[in-house]
């Protein structure tokens, strides 16, 4: 005898709802767009736009002109080098990137990585040049 199959239609409500929840924003052509890149095994977030809080860790969205983008890198280090254990320690830092000319309709790279115990970041334009370099704020594990 088969069991009857009650969970299908809250299996496939929650399967909706996560997809909806991954959706990014459509892309305002008024302006700029930021997307973010990381290197393999680190992560890069969106923290804050002007020194205001930014909801969205995965992109910056911007009017044309002058902005002030700070982003989180989280990544894995050695605690050998820190005096402790072997184990890895997962370091936070936020690198801050100025950049004046942002232009409507435009989409731009933050690609942020590691650099030993730091992070550095560039921001690139749509054909890939090297625009702005981040100022790293701070760190900490």
């Amino acid at each position: 005898m088969r069991r009857p199959l009650h969970f299908l239609p809250l299996l496939s409500l929650l399967l909706l709802l996560g997809a909806c929840a991954n959706r990014l924003p459509p892309h305002d052509p008024q302006q700029a767009w930021i997307d973010l890149h990381g290197a393999p095994g680190s992560q890069v977030g969106a923290d804050s736009l002007n020194d205001r809080h930014w909801p969205d860790r995965r992109y910056f969205q911007v009017s044309p002109g002058e902005h002030r983008l700070q982003t989180r890198v989280g990544f894995e280090v050695s605690s050998s080098n820190l005096g402790r254990t072997d184990a890895e320690v997962w370091r936070t830092c936020i690198v801050q990137v100025d950049y004046d000319g942002f232009a409507a309709g435009q989409r731009y790279q933050l690609e942020a990585r590691p650099y030993g115990f730091r992070a550095m970041a560039r921001l690139r334009d749509s054909s890939g040049q090297v625009v702005a370099r981040g100022r790293l704020v701070r760190c900490g594990i």
